[in-house]
C-alpha cells in the first residue's frame, strides 16, 4: 500500500519538478537573450565608434599625404622657378653682352672704314711720290749715260763682271776658311762628343778611402767606448781591425783604416753600441758579428741590384758576391763598383754605336776589375786573377778575353776588349775620379792661372772647382766687352794647345766697371 502510494507521489514531484525548472529555465533564457541583445548593442556601439576612429585616421593620413605631396610639388616648383629666374638672369646678361659686343663690333667696323680710308689716300699718295721718283730716276740716269758714255745695260755688264769676280775671291777665301775651321772643329767636336759621353754617366767616386767619424751625443760617451783601463776600445779594434782614435774633436770618434769593409762594419757597430748603451767584450764581439754578417748580406743584395740596373742575367751567384764586394774597395781613391758601373755604361754605349753586342760589352765592362775583389793572399796582376775568374765561372770567352787584356797582359781577340779598355780609361780620367799627388795637381793650377794671367789685359785669375774653370778679370779700360769675348776663345784655345788635362775647363772672363763717390 505504502508502494502504490509513493509511486504517483514520485510522479506527481517529477511533475511539480519538472514544471518548475521549465519555469525557470524560460526566466533564465529571458535573462539570457536580453543580456545578449544588450551585449550585441554594446559590441556595434563600439565597433561604429572604432570604424569612425579608423575612419578619421585614414583621413588624417591621407590630409597628411596631401600636404606632403603638395610640399614637395611647391618645393619642386619653386626650384624650377628659380632656376628659370636664373636662366632669365643668364639670358638677360648675355642679351646685354651681345650688344655690347655688337656696339664694340659696329665701333670697330667704323674705325676700319676710317683707316682704310687713310691708307687709300696714303696709297694715291706713295703712288704719286713712286711716280715722281721714277720720273727724276730716269732723268738721272739720261745724265749718267751722257757724262759717262755708256748705256744703261753696259753699266750693267760691266758692274756685273766687277760683282761676279769679287764673289769669286771672297767665295774662294770663305771656302779655305771653312776647310781650316772644319777641320780644328773636327778635332774639338770628337772631343765634345766624348765629354758629352762621359757626362751621361756622371758620378762621384771618389771616397774617403783612410778614415770615418762616428757622431756621438756627448763627450761623457768616449768613457764609456774606451772602458775600464781601456778594455773597451781593445776589445773593439781587435774584433774589429780598425784603429779607434778618441781625442779633443768635440762629439766625434774616428775610425781608421784602409780597408773599407772593416771600417764600415767598425762604423755601423760602433753606431749601434752607442744607441744600445750596453758596451762592454762580449756585446762588442756580439754586436759586431751581427753587423758583418748583414753587411755580407747586403753586398750579394748589391750585386744583384747592379746586375738588374745594367741589364744582365744569367750571372754565376760568386760573381755575384765579388760584385757586391766592389761597393767596399777603391782604386786611387775612385769606389770600384760605381767606376766598374760606369765602365759597364759606356762600353755598352761604344758597342751600339758600332753594332756590337751590347750585353757582352756591358758584362765584360762590369767585370773588367773583378780580380780587385779577390783576397790579397793571390798573388798577380788584377786583369789576370779576374781573366781566371771569369775562365772558372763560365763566362763568355769573349767576356773573359775582355777582361784578361784591358791592361794588355793578354792579346785583344775580340772590339770589346779595345772598348773596355778605352772605357776604363775614360771612367779613370774623369776630373775628381782618381786622386793626384799634391804637387802636381798644385802645379796643374799655377800653370793654369799662368797662363791665363799672359794675355794683355788681364789683372787677376783664378783656378777654382780643382782646376775646372779658371777666372779671369781684365782692366776694364784696356778691354771691352768684344775684346772680352774674343779674349775668352783665345784663352781656352791656348790651354788646348799647351796644357794636358782631364775633361773640360771653363774660362770665365769678368769685366767690372766701379765708380765710387763720398757722401760728406
Amino acid at each position: 500500500m505504502d508502494a502504490i502510494l509513493l509511486i504517483p507521489m514520485a510522479i506527481i514531484l517529477v511533475v511539480v519538478f519538472f514544471y518548475l525548472g521549465w519555469i525557470f529555465n524560460s526566466k533564465v533564457g529571458k535573462k539570457s537573450i536580453t543580456s545578449a541583445e544588450e551585449r550585441a548593442k554594446q559590441i556595434i556601439i563600439e565597433a561604429q565608434k572604432e570604424a569612425n576612429n579608423l575612419k578619421r585616421e585614414k583621413l588624417l593620413e591621407v590630409k597628411d599625404e596631401w600636404y606632403k605631396k603638395k610640399s614637395e610639388f611647391d618645393s619642386e616648383l619653386q626650384q624650377k622657378r628659380q632656376k628659370l629666374s636664373n636662366l632669365e638672369k643668364q639670358l638677360s646678361a648675355r642679351e646685354e653682352n651681345t650688344e655690347k659686343k655688337f656696339d664694340f663690333v659696329l665701333k670697330k667696323e667704323k674705325e676700319n672704314k676710317q683707316i682704310e680710308k687713310e691708307l687709300l689716300d696714303q696709297k694715291k699718295f706713295t703712288e704719286q711720290k713712286y711716280s715722281d721718283i721714277k720720273k727724276l730716276e730716269d732723268e738721272q740716269n739720261l745724265r749718267l749715260e751722257k757724262i759717262s758714255g755708256l748705256t744703261a745695260d753696259d753699266a750693267k755688264k760691266m758692274l756685273m763682271e766687277n760683282m761676279v769676280n769679287q764673289a769669286k775671291q771672297d767665295s774662294t777665301l770663305l771656302v779655305k776658311e771653312i776647310l781650316d775651321r772644319a777641320k780644328s772643329d773636327a778635332k774639338k767636336e770628337a772631343q765634345k762628343v766624348i765629354v758629352q759621353a762621359i757626362q751621361r754617366t756622371a758620378a762621384d767616386h771618389s771616397v774617403e778611402t783612410t778614415v770615418s767619424v762616428v757622431q756621438i751625443q756627448s763627450d761623457e760617451m768616449k768613457g764609456r767606448i774606451i772602458g775600464k783601463e781601456g778594455r773597451n776600445i781593445r776589445s773593439f779594434e781587435a774584433v774589429t781591425g780598425v784603429d779607434v782614435i778618441v781625442d779633443d774633436t768635440p762629439e766625434a770618434v774616428i775610425l781608421s783604416s784602409f780597408d773599407q769593409f772593416r771600417r764600415e762594419v767598425a762604423r755601423v757597430s760602433l753606431e749601434r753600441l752607442i744607441t744600445d748603451g750596453r758596451i762592454h767584450p762580449a756585446r762588442i764581439e756580439e754586436v759586431v758579428e751581427k753587423v758583418r754578417q748583414e753587411l755580407e748580406e747586403e753586398m750579394i743584395k748589391e750585386g744583384e741590384n747592379t746586375i738588374l740596373q745594367l741589364g744582365l742575367h744569367n750571372m754565376h751567384p760568386e760573381l755575384i758576391k765579388h760584385i757586391g764586394r766592389m761597393r767596399y774597395r777603391s782604386s786611387y781613391g775612385q769606389n770600384l763598383l760605381g767606376h766598374s758601373i760606369e765602365v759597364a755604361y759606356l762600353t755598352g754605349i761604344m758597342a751600339a754605336e758600332l753594332e756590337l753586342d751590347i750585353t757582352l760589352a756591358k758584362r765584360a765592362g762590369l767585370l773588367h776589375d773583378v780580380g780587385k775583389t779577390v783576397d790579397k793572399s793571390v798573388e798577380g796582376p788584377h786583369a789576370l786573377i779576374g781573366y781566371e775568374l771569369t775562365k772558372k765561372y763560365k763566362e763568355h770567352p769573349i767576356v773573359v778575353n775582355a777582361v784578361g787584356s784591358h791592361h794588355e797582359d793578354i792579346e785583344m781577340e775580340h772590339p770589346i776588349a779595345s772598348l773596355v779598355q778605352a772605357a776604363d780609361a775614360i771612367s779613370g780620367a774623369r776630373p775628381g775620379a782618381r786622386r793626384e799627388p799634391l804637387e802636381g795637381y798644385v802645379k796643374r793650377l799655377e800653370t793654369l792661372e799662368a797662363l791665363a794671367k799672359s794675355f794683355e789685359g788681364v789683372a787677376k785669375t783664378y783656378a777654382i772647382q780643382a782646376g775646372r774653370e779658371i777666372r779671369v778679370v781684365v782692366e776694364h779700360d784696356k778691354i771691352d766687352d768684344i775684346v772680352a769675348d774674343k779674349l775668352s776663345h783665345d784663352i781656352a784655345q791656348k790651354i788646348e794647345e799647351e796644357m794636358e788635362y782631364p775633361g773640360q775647363i771653363k774660362v770665365t772672363v769678368i769685366r767690372e766697371v766701379r765708380k765710387i763717390s763720398y757722401a760728406k
